[in-house]
């Protein structure tokens, strides 16, 4: 008997000395890669089924307010606002599988025990962050130019003019902009490519190119052709000029469109008012007598109309 309680003793203690884990990524990952996380529990046999995982959302002001990724019938997890968690078919295989990651970079995730004999902090992992590394597509902005519209491939200016183009791109961290000259071997460390005064020199092709500081195969390039104008051209041969012959059109065309419907509007109110016409109210077409069915009380004795 003594060892039989020995051992349930043991049991327990083995038990209840056992730490839960969360097991992920230990590196950075590229964007387009899928994560899986893992609960585990060391020196213990425990069902990982029993757990569920927690994650603390960026726009979290408290640091403490972790949110559960609730688990459906189908075995999908997902979260609130969003479904971006899925898990394994088996529902107790404590595995999270999120195949987007990229907006959950640096956001901490951990495991969490449902044993109601468990308290905090023992019933929790320690936190687990990854990182996920990307960059967007470059784009040139010019001085002068909308960047909704952004920079045509072929820059049209008039010789003397100024040009300053810039590249960006959206990246995980703050890439290294190239600026350089096709056909000449000169490279501008910088993302502001200044040109003063052009002049036939500067005409040409050149490329701004974008390079991710920490994972080397994330590059971008965008490559903008230079061509001089006379410098006695028209203002709407060049490329502002162009921009400000769009922008003016679509401003007439709304103007216009606006007008129209304006118009319209008042026209139609117009014919609504004049196709009523007066009201006809029957009751004032014939005299009321006082011996009549329509006559009203009076202390006078006359006959004549009161109407």
């Amino acid at each position: 008997m003594k060892v039989l309680l020995l051992i349930a003793l043991v049991v327990l203690i083995h038990g209840t000395n056992a730490t839960l884990i969360i097991k992920g990524p230990t590196e950075s990952i590229l964007e387009g890669e899928s994560v899986t996380l893992e609960c585990l529990y060391t020196d213990s046999d425990l069902n990982v089924s029993q757990v569920h995982f927690e994650y603390l959302p960026p726009y979290q002001y408290s640091k403490t307010l972790w949110r559960k990724v609730w688990g459906s019938n189908l075995g999908r997890w997902y979260c609130y606002g969003g479904d971006d968690f899925y898990s394994e078919e088996e529902e107790s295989s404590g595995r999270l599988y999120i195949p987007y990651p990229t907006r959950f970079s640096g956001v901490p995730f951990r495991c969490v025990s449902d044993n109601e004999n468990a308290t905090a902090p023992d019933n929790a992992s320690e936190p687990l962050t990854f990182k996920v590394q990307y960059m967007r597509e470059l784009s040139v902005s010019m001085e002068g130019y909308t960047s909704y519209l952004g920079v045509p491939q072929d820059l049209k200016v008039r010789l003397g003019d100024d040009v300053e183009l810039k590249c960006s791109a959206s990246s995980s961290e703050e890439p290294s902009y190239y600026w350089q000259k096709e056909g000449n071997d000169w490279i501008l460390p910088s993302s502001t490519l200044t040109l003063k005064k052009v002049s036939t020199m500067d005409e040409g092709k050149y490329t701004c190119m974008a390079e991710h500081p920490s994972v080397k195969s994330l590059t971008k390039k965008r490559t903008i052709s230079i061509t001089l104008l006379p410098e006695d051209a028209a203002w709407y041969e060049t490329t502002n000029g162009r921009l400000w012959l769009m922008t003016s059109a679509a401003a007439a065309s709304l103007l216009v469109f606006i007008l129209s419907v304006s118009v319209f509007l008042c026209r139609r109110a117009k014919r609504i008012r004049t196709s009523k016409g007066p009201i006809d109210d029957h009751s004032q077409k014939k005299p009321i007598y006082k011996s009549s069915a329509e006559s009203l009380p009076s202390t006078c004795a006359d006959k004549q109309p009161l109407v």
